[in-house]
């Protein structure tokens, strides 16, 4: 890839190009969604300063997306999460995903939130660029709630009181 590569917020022309990437992300990890909800998900990008998405741009061409956030933490000025990061097949490998990582943590940095952190899966390709960019937290576990389960969380009566 001889040409230099752009990185900017997505705009509303972005729409079209954008959904393409965000389907090719969501099959390659198996998901299924609703045409709603690539429609939610745009608006957010668009309209909420919390939810931000970017585009990397050749000749003018979306070649990879990534979706961020910010969020208050307990004990940091807030925290910046990555929450996805696609990029075209085609220009894997390219050095694409690593100037994408860096411009977000610049954002994060400029925005008052120096902490970048995401999730990944196990066995996921990219952890070798993950390995050179971030640091790996051997001996953490991540929970999810089991919610649309048929375990219900316990109900208010077999809680303990909570005291103030």
């Amino acid at each position: 890839m001889g040409a230099m590569v752009e990185i900017n917020f997505l705009t509303e022309s972005d729409r079209t190009r954008w959904e393409d990437l965000a389907r090719g992300k969501d099959a390659y990890f198996d998901v299924e969604r609703g045409d709603e909800s690539y429609e939610r998900t745009w608006r957010r990008l668009l309209d909420d300063e919390r939810i931000r998405g970017i585009a990397a741009r050749l000749d003018g061409r979306i070649i990879g997306i990534a979706h961020y956030l910010f969020h208050a933490s307990v004990w940091y000025s807030g925290k910046c999460y990555l929450a996805d990061l696609f990029v075209d097949a085609e220009v894997r490998r390219q050095g694409v995903a690593t100037a994408m990582i860096d411009w977000v943590a610049r954002d994060a940095k400029e925005h008052g939130t120096p902490s970048l952190y995401w999730n990944t899966l196990e066995d996921a390709p990219a952890r070798a660029l993950y390995d050179k960019v971030g640091t790996f937290h051997e001996g953490f576990i991540l929970y999810t709630y089991r919610r649309g389960t048929n375990q219900s969380p316990p109900s208010p009566e077999g809680l303990p009181a909570l005291r103030r």
